[in-house]
């Protein structure tokens, strides 16, 4: 992934409604130097000469919009500037002094339901010219990105474009998906699908045990409040039937009520009529959200692509003649931390090896699990339990990290604004938040007002406190994913059997992204050179964004069949 250069070759390409597009050719000054109006025929061939040619910066409104119709034609592009990801990110930046002007026009509308519409085109009615307003708003861009001097705004634009792209090709690619190994995993797991309706036979059985053990046979245990009462008539006080309060009591009926939740969230969430419904032709196509959540992290709408459960991972299977190289990051956010804020002490507990245990090898705790609370407390902001009572700990032997996260917190609680490493800046506290604050400062304020008030404060310090780790991993992670991107449109298509047409049935791809995950979907005889990309994608983002500072983003990577570990 490359940042955008002056000299580079710029083409604002808008859809004007009606089935036509314009495409506006900029010079260097941002100024229109040619246009030409497009049918939607005639505006694949030009996109696809123009990308052979000299692969152009495309500036669109949006992937979804513009890109969708490219794919659909098996043309892909190299380069964008997304204005409604970037217009996200520059309205509420707090790395400039005059961040982006909020528009209403340039707010992006998410898809809610399982079919989004792919074309998210310009109100004809509103009597705007499309082409001006794109034109106007790319400048308005360019100019806040330009007035952050290092570049990181710059940087951050260009990655999230690429997201934007990346999460388009990933819904048209699809994540390979063997159907028959999802059924036997539901099989065994739920028992004996019904034929016509009802609960498969696992689950009924222990359904029937546990009203057998609350002594109530017409039980409805999807019911929270006629469960919660029938607990509560044998002796089992919770407020919810939640998984780690039912944990607290020894009952009888603990063990099988929590093993049938769990296969009811199995079964809603992932089955039977999850796989009819999101899984064609050995592909599921969930829709990524780039940016989806504040902190910069994807979102996914319909199908639960982020909350897939390892359980079903062993149906994540490659075509006959192709594989899966399968990489995640481990402790991710606390890496990211180290080289934020510089910490030498803390980098070198992360190099090489298990972050965690490293913290236990520099003395600041005893086991690694101590370590890993003590670590997660610190960037959750956990003031009680075993993570409250370890993390003053880790601010003997890590210091400049712990002052990062902690002034990060103070800055949540007097209801400031703090950024990702590349300038994504968190929302302002709500008006609600600030009103209360305020009253709790007076000098008649009623005691429970000044408690309810710090207790909120704290709560957006928590906020704050994880906001710069958890982006700032996000961003790294664009970073990966892009620079991936870039290096596997090196390679040469290859003629390998494919059980799918498209733009990446004979291509090396990027088929699935979990904040810290990547799964491709590669030929066989590609596999180790691919291996090969993502590691260099990974040493490259970690050196864009933190130079030559000693910090280890080691991978957990491997090559299989199955995205099974």
């Amino acid at each position: 992934m490359s940042a955008p250069s002056p000299s580079e070759r710029r083409i604002a390409l808008v859809s004007s409604g009606a089935g036509r597009y314009v495409a506006v050719e900029l010079d260097d000054t941002d100024e229109e130097q040619s246009r030409i109006t497009l049918t939607a025929a005639e505006l694949v061939a030009w996109v696809r000469d123009a990308e052979a040619a000299d692969s152009p910066r495309w500036i669109i409104r949006s992937a979804r919009d513009i890109y969708a119709v490219l794919l659909a034609a098996d043309v892909r592009i190299a380069r964008s500037h997304d204005l409604l990801l970037c217009h996200a990110i520059l309205r509420d930046t707090a790395a400039v002094a005059s961040p982006l002007a909020p528009s209403a026009a340039w707010e992006r509308k998410e898809p809610t339901d399982a079919a989004p519409a792919l074309f998210d085109v310009f109100d004809d009615e509103r009597g705007e010219d499309p082409v001006v307003e794109v034109l106007e708003q790319f400048r308005a861009q360019r100019r806040v990105t330009s007035a952050a001097a290092d570049g990181r705004l710059t940087l951050l634009c260009a990655a999230e474009s690429a997201g934007g792209l990346i999460a388009e090709e990933m819904r048209v690619a699809g994540l390979p998906w063997n159907e028959q190994v999802h059924e036997r995993i539901l099989t065994d797991t739920l028992g004996t699908r019904p034929m016509a309706g009802g609960l498969p036979s696992r689950m009924v059985e222990l359904g029937d045990q546990v009203r057998s053990i609350l002594g109530d046979a017409t039980l409805h245990l999807d019911s929270q409040q006629k469960l919660l009462r029938a607990l509560h008539r044998v002796g089992v006080q919770v407020e919810s039937t939640s998984k780690w309060e039912l944990a607290q009591h020894e009952h009888p009926v603990v063990e099988p009520l929590l093993a049938y939740k769990k296969l009811s969230r199995l079964l809603s969430a992932n089955g039977w009529a999850w796989l009819a419904e999101w899984v064609h032709e050995g592909r599921f196509r969930p829709v990524y959200i780039p940016g989806g959540v504040v902190t910069g992290r994807w979102a996914s709408a319909g199908g639960g692509a982020l909350q897939l459960p390892r359980s079903l991972r062993p149906a994540v299977h490659a075509d006959p003649g192709w594989t899966l190289v399968v990489a995640d990051v481990a402790q991710l956010e606390p890496r990211m931390l180290a080289a934020m804020a510089a910490d030498e002490a803390m980098a070198r507990a992360a190099q090489g090896r298990d972050l965690y245990a490293g913290v236990v090898e520099s003395g600041a705790v005893g086991t690694r699990e101590e370590a890993k609370y003590a670590v997660l407390g610190a960037m959750y902001g956990a003031t009680t339990g075993d993570s409250g009572r370890l993390v003053p700990r880790l601010r003997k032997v890590y210091p400049r990290a712990m002052a990062l996260v902690d002034a990060a917190a103070r800055t949540g609680e007097d209801g400031g604004i703090v950024s990702t490493w590349l300038g994504r800046s968190s929302p302002r506290p709500s008006d609600e938040w600030m009103r209360l604050q305020s009253e709790a400062t007076s000098a008649d304020a009623d005691p429970a007002v000044v408690a309810l008030a710090r207790r909120r404060a704290r709560d957006w310090g928590r906020f704050t406190r994880n906001f710069v780790v958890q982006g700032t991993a996000a961003e790294w992670s664009l970073i990966w994913l892009a620079e991936i991107r870039h290096r596997l449109r090196q390679f040469e298509e290859t003629f390998a059997a494919a059980e799918t047409s498209g733009p990446f049935a004979r291509m090396p791809h990027l088929a699935f992204f979990l904040h810290d995950e990547v799964i491709l979907h590669v030929p066989e005889q590609h596999a180790e050179a691919a291996a090969t990309a993502v590691t260099e994608a990974a040493a490259t983002a970690t050196r864009r964004l933190f130079g030559n500072f000693p910090i280890d983003v080691p991978l957990d990577l491997r090559i299989a069949m199955s995205a099974d570990k």
